[in-house]
């Protein structure tokens, strides 16, 4: 008996030994809610290949799209009950644990591409995904580029007037409603999943997203028109919950390094499909109008720096806009 339990105690420190030092492989879910053709899902293959060689097999990441695990909102609960290790998602969802990580997804914050680049560079953007960090456990790893969201409709929108009682579909969530509401839309928020039936069958009238999210959602099918508002320039962000934290060990870095490439790469490879749809959609008979942009901008400038209405301090505001100059 006694030399049975001090063999149980030895595979038992044995087990706690290799565990410690790593040797054990990280099995982790990566949830989003892209369809397999998206830049996402093509960049989070890439990592999740690069991830599996550079850790030797140590961790090994298989990726979920098209919402096979949920919606937006419940793979951001999924973090914290351990149903996915790894998501993407947008700023606007995680604000509901922090509001200042949602800073760059508020209407016309960002002045352009470069200044995006420069946020996610900054010193802004690691003290907000701190502070997220902090509220949740959870660490963001990555921020990439999601594009200018534009709103599609069957009619052309060219000045905020057009949008009066406009029902438009977007995300749920307190920053999405903000245009709308400031150009007297009616804001409809409906899974992201669920918007090409809705738009079919008429449930709302409109919805906003980037041209390359337009495209490889098949929204132009049921919309005759995009409208080039560029009302907000949005970008994804990478999170891993604190429990996959947990279990990377001395392969964190090398896995945060992974996904800040696969990031950059996405990100590049959608600001360059934002230049080239225009003409795309041109050629498949799509209505692709501009817009009185300053008007619309002139709509949402108050407010910006509205503390009542914003979740975040003045203080970012002016760091944010820092970064364009």
């Amino acid at each position: 008996m006694i030399g049975k339990s001090l063999r149980r105690f030895g595979l038992a420190v044995a087990c706690a030994v290799i565990s410690a030092g790593g040797v054990n492989a990280a099995d982790l879910k990566w949830a989003h809610v892209y369809e397999e053709g998206s830049s996402y899902h093509k960049w989070a293959i890439w990592a999740s290949e690069q991830i599996k060689e550079k850790t030797e097999g140590r961790v090994n990441v298989t990726v979920y799209p098209a919402s096979s695990l949920g919606k937006e909102a419940e793979i951001n609960e999924g973090l914290t009950i351990g149903s996915v290790d790894i998501i993407y998602t947008g700023p606007s969802f995680a604000e509901r644990d922090y509001g200042p990580i949602a800073i760059s997804d508020y209407p016309f914050m960002l002045k352009n591409y470069d200044h995006w680049k420069a946020y996610r560079d900054s010193d802004l953007f690691t003290d907000l995904a701190q502070g997220y960090k902090d509220a949740t456990g959870h660490t963001v790893m990555a921020i990439t580029w999601y594009g200018y969201r534009h709103v599609t409709s069957k009619f052309p929108i060219t000045k905020p007037e057009d949008m009066k009682g406009l029902k438009i579909r977007v995300p749920d969530s307190p920053v999405m409603v903000m245009f709308p509401n400031a150009v007297s839309a009616n804001p409809t928020p409906i899974a992201f999943a669920e918007v090409y039936l809705a738009l079919q069958q008429g449930v709302v009238d409109a919805q906003e997203n980037p041209l390359p999210t337009i495209k490889f959602k098949k929204f132009y099918e049921v919309q005759s028109n995009i409208n080039l508002t560029g009302h907000i320039g949005n970008s994804l962000i990478v999170i891993v919950s604190s429990t996959a934290m947990g279990t990377l060990g001395d392969d964190a870095a090398t896995v945060e390094a992974v996904l800040k490439d696969a990031a950059a790469q996405t990100a590049e490879e959608i600001n360059q499909s934002e230049t080239d749809l225009v003409q795309w959609f041109r050629d498949q008979g799509i209505n692709v109008n501009e817009v009185e942009k300053d008007a619309f901008q002139k709509a949402v400038e108050p407010i910006l720096t509205d503390t009542s209405k914003v979740p975040y301090e003045i203080e970012h505001f002016e760091r944010m806009q820092a970064l364009a100059n």
